[in-house]
């Protein structure tokens, strides 16, 4: 089973402006137009089984629409973690999570730069506490947003400091830890109890780099992911077998790892 663990879509009138601004913005390609029939027209072509989708609320008010919008879709070939900001009121919070759990979701997905906040923030410990406390995932973007100015709020030592504060924290770091920051995951990250997801970051490291990063991680906490619309599934999952992996850890980082967290 291939697992793309990190994808984006938009209900389908609102991915016909949103994906056009997003790629302007960031002066990316879009490889989808960001719906859901496109997505999975995509999965096709690259033989990949499941999505999860990754939404972001960029405003608490979005949260209650989005979980809706991605129990509408949720099927047998997408997954998804669900939204939530960490602006909404506590009691707020514990709802969208009680959703987000009736759902059989597994984690919910965080942007600290579209919703400005640094991931190490005090004030942010009730979110995760009521987050973790039900052995939900969280997965943030980590390191540089290509369409968004400094300061980039979740780096790699920032997360090491929310490692450190919540043992019990489960915690998965896109782009390899952290986009553009990845001497900093070398020696902030690797090693610690948390999974990497690869996306947008082998064509930046390259082939011998990031195979370094994942056997120094440990291929059981690698998760195959591309960010499409802003990737082709087909290239990346090429990708992935030019790595030096063996077998058994592209296995592990193809889908064994997406579908344990998944409990699939």
């Amino acid at each position: 089973m291939i697992i793309d663990f990190h994808v984006h879509c938009f209900p389908d009138d609102l991915a016909a402006k949103a994906v056009p601004a997003l790629a302007a913005a960031a002066g990316e390609t879009a490889y989808t137009d960001g719906t859901i029939s496109d997505l999975k027209r995509s999965m096709d072509e690259a033989g990949i089984d499941i999505s999860v989708l990754q939404p972001v609320a960029t405003r608490p008010g979005q949260v209650e629409g989005i979980n809706n919008w991605l129990e509408d879709v949720i099927d047998n070939r997408i997954a998804a973690f669900g939204a939530m900001h960490p602006d909404l009121e506590l009691r707020h919070v514990t709802e969208a999570l009680e959703r987000i759990t009736d759902m059989g979701l597994r984690g919910v997905k965080l942007h600290p730069d579209y919703q400005d906040f640094f991931v190490d923030e005090e004030r942010l410990s009730p979110m995760y506490e009521e987050i973790f406390s039900r052995g939900l995932y969280i997965l943030f973007h980590a390191g540089v947003d290509i369409g968004l100015r400094p300061p980039y709020h979740c780096t790699p030592d920032r997360l090491a400091v929310l490692l450190e504060r919540f043992p019990e924290a489960r915690v998965i770091a896109a782009h390899m830890g952290g986009f553009a920051y990845w001497d900093t995951v070398e020696y902030m990250l690797i090693g610690r109890e948390i999974y990497l997801d690869t996306s947008y970051a082998i064509d930046y490291l390259g082939t011998e780099r990031m195979s370094y990063l994942i056997r120094g991680q440990g291929a059981e906490k690698i998760l195959f992911a591309t960010d499409s619309p802003w990737a082709e599934q087909a290239e990346e999952l090429e990708a992935i077998d030019d790595l030096e992996l063996d077998r058994d850890e592209r296995k592990l980082v193809l889908g064994d790892n997406a579908a344990r967290i998944l409990e699939i």
